[in-house]
């Protein structure tokens, strides 16, 4: 008889705040140049200020508010340059990661990669286009995760982490992108399969730089 699992560990409330203060950046609740009141976010998630103030640090070290003399937390408003930066660095970290995960991979790696994959395939015939942005994260970092699972994923995630990309900002909403992407997709677990590190990671670095340039595009349409 197989023992019952255990249910992990509760989420903390600094870990509840920090999640919902995320979330809200990345959907755009929260615009740039907002100030963040520590009581009023209290009050509106049921918690004490304490969690609220580690979780505001913990914002602050991912660069997304600063404090401010006189005026305390204030969510950052990126730059078009931040932008092309925060993509590019993305490109280097995952395009490294993909290199490496074509020499590492396990066929138990590439059988999680492909259900990501078929996964994503099926929303997009059923015009399912909101969930693809996610499933695309995790794709994208559980190939991060195979080629360096020591540092390498951690370090994706935090690149991630510093620039939240508006749910309604993601390319994955259109869906002649979504198509393409998804042939991309195919094409680097083709690499990955294939053990071609090199193709891997080329594909990886044209892939991310294409979205940034296509939100680039976008918010520079929108400022016109």
């Amino acid at each position: 008889m197989t023992a019952e699992a255990r249910p992990g560990p509760p989420q903390s409330k600094a870990d509840y705040v920090y999640a919902s203060l995320l979330d809200d950046l990345r959907n755009a609740r929260i615009s740039g140049g907002t100030p963040l009141r520590a009581t009023e976010i209290a009050r509106r998630l049921g918690v004490s200020i304490t969690p609220v103030r580690e979780a505001l640090r913990r914002l602050e070290n991912d660069r997304l508010i600063r404090y401010e003399q006189n005026h305390g937390a204030t969510v950052i408003d990126l730059s078009a340059d931040a932008l092309v930066e925060y993509y590019n660095v993305r490109a280097v970290v995952e395009g490294l990661g993909a290199r490496l995960a074509a020499a590492r991979a396990s066929a138990e790696d590439l059988e999680r990669l492909r259900v990501i994959h078929e996964r994503m395939v099926a929303d997009e015939a059923a015009g399912r286009y909101d969930a693809l942005g996610d499933q695309s994260r995790e794709f994208h970092l559980a190939i991060t995760d195979i080629g360096g699972p020591a540092f390498l994923g951690a370090h994706a995630r935090a690149v991630r982490n510093s620039f939240p990309v508006p749910a309604h900002a993601s390319l994955w909403l259109d869906p002649d992108q979504a198509r393409n992407h998804l042939t991309v997709h195919e094409q680097l677990l083709k690499a990955l399969r294939a053990g071609d590190g090199t193709t891997a990671e080329r594909i990886m670095v044209e892939h991310v730089r294409f979205s940034g340039q296509y939100r680039h595009d976008r918010l520079s349409r929108a400022s016109e």
